[in-house]
């Protein structure tokens, strides 16, 4: 399985097969499951279909390492059009952003300004999450999130369960009361900087979930799609005494669609990731690394 996992996140970086397998007819029938399309009506329509079950959603534009200024621009610019078309929407929605999209791999400041104009867009009543990535991005999206977070009310950050310091980083984040979205992580790191094993990862992530439960004033968002883990965190979260709807389980689209349903019908706050755009082959594979099973799907479709 760890052999499966590292070559899909190979994969990941492949640029040959980044440019070839996204013009494969089978690729694409088996990516439509988990992405709605690739333009703003596309995500809309997915939403609209998602609030008649009664579940809110989080939109993402996939996209990353941007190496043009001006194309950093435009994909701020292209989130502010998507606020504009969320008005379509009874319940407003989320957005979730990465740094180095917004060009942060270019000058932080650009980054600064691309994303404090889409939290300023968004509004109290809307959170705008900033995406954790690979290891080497830890400490300089720490450090924006800590700045925008002093500023603004309405930013919250994803931190990954797979890194060992995930842990030390809730201890410096609690006095800000943070808004946390909690992930096991999907990308390829080191032995010497994240659990290898996917019980450890498990084990740690429900250790990090009770203590962003016991955090003050934290916004919390639990995202896995582990149904045990999610079973574990239901029966911990009434241990402690905590409401249904104090914070929330957030899936993407297409992936544990009937435990996503079963969690709204239940009265759980239940979320769905959206994703959607053009550059979806690296997010696409760290998805079947994720949750090999989904690997079969693929080759289900090749048949």
């Amino acid at each position: 399985m760890s052999l499966a996992r590292d070559l899909l996140l190979a994969g990941a970086q492949s640029r040959f097969l980044r440019e070839t397998a996204p013009k494969l007819p089978f690729v694409r029938r088996t990516v439509a499951r988990f992405l709605p399309g690739e333009e703003i009506p596309d995500a809309i329509a997915a939403a609209k279909a998602l609030e008649a079950q009664n579940m809110r959603v989080v939109f993402t534009r996939l996209g990353e390492n941007i190496t043009q200024a001006a194309e950093a621009d435009a994909v701020a610019a292209h989130y502010l059009a998507l606020f504009d078309a969320m008005d379509e929407l009874q319940r407003r929605p989320e957005i979730s952003v990465k740094l180095t999209q917004l060009g942060l791999d270019l000058s932080v400041a650009q980054c600064m300004e691309n994303l404090s104009r889409l939290i300023e867009r968004a509004g109290c009543e809307s959170i705008v999450w900033i995406d954790m990535e690979s290891s080497e991005y830890v400490d300089v999206t720490l450090e924006l999130f800590k700045r925008c977070k002093r500023k603004y009310p309405n930013v919250g950050l994803c931190l990954q369960a797979y890194l060992y310091r995930t842990a030390k980083d809730i201890e410096e984040l609690a006095p800000l009361e943070p808004a946390i979205r909690l992930v096991k992580g999907a990308y390829k790191e080191p032995p010497a900087l994240a659990f290898p094993k996917k019980a450890d990862v498990d084990e740690n992530f429900f250790h990090l979930a009770g203590r962003l439960f016991r955090t003050p004033k934290a916004t919390v968002v639990v995202a896995t799609h582990d149904t045990a883990l999610i079973r574990r965190i239901e029966k911990l979260s009434a241990e402690l005494g905590r409401d249904q709807r104090s914070f929330c389980f957030t899936m993407l689209y297409g992936i544990q669609r009937r435990e996503q349903l079963r969690l709204a019908e239940q009265g759980w706050d239940s979320r769905v990731l959206i994703a959607y755009g053009s550059y979806w082959f690296p997010w696409f594979m760290r998805r079947l690394a994720e949750r090999p099973a989904n690997v079969w799907f693929l080759v289900k479709n090749l048949l």
